[in-house]
């Protein structure tokens, strides 16, 4: 079951500086984290029961760099919160979704998560977002 919008990923070049901007908003950093194999730093951001998540490509060759390259800073993706992830998935993937991920793996936070690609949600990169909270 999808509970809520857990999150909205917002591409950066450069964390410190957006951290500047958001902050500026008056809202607070919480978390900052690097997760090595999506080659990306991040900052996190609590909205209420949501989250904006700040993300800074850690490598020329990081799916945040090629975006940014592409289309510039911006938002990124739409993230999702489920309770079951491996049963979005398999409901996703019933129903012709193409997806990216079709098994979980770890995101920031230690979250299990798993992408469906733009091409299948009018345009949007949307993630599935499954916490332990």
């Amino acid at each position: 079951m999808i509970k809520k919008i857990d999150h909205v990923g917002i591409a950066v070049k450069n964390l410190e500086e957006a951290i500047k901007v958001w902050e500026g908003l008056g809202l607070k950093v919480e978390e900052i984290e690097e997760v090595p194999d999506q080659k990306v730093r991040t900052a996190i951001i609590h909205v209420g029961e949501s989250r904006i998540e700040l993300l800074e490509p850690t490598a020329e060759d990081s799916p945040i760099a090629k975006f940014i390259a592409k289309r510039g800073e911006g938002i990124h993706h739409i993230a999702l919160g489920v309770d079951d992830i491996e049963g979005q998935i398999e409901k996703l993937k019933e129903e012709g979704y193409r997806l990216i991920d079709e098994q979980p793996r770890i995101g920031a936070g230690g979250a299990r998560i798993a992408f469906v690609h733009p091409k299948a949600v009018t345009g949007v990169l949307l993630e599935l977002c499954e916490r332990k909270e």
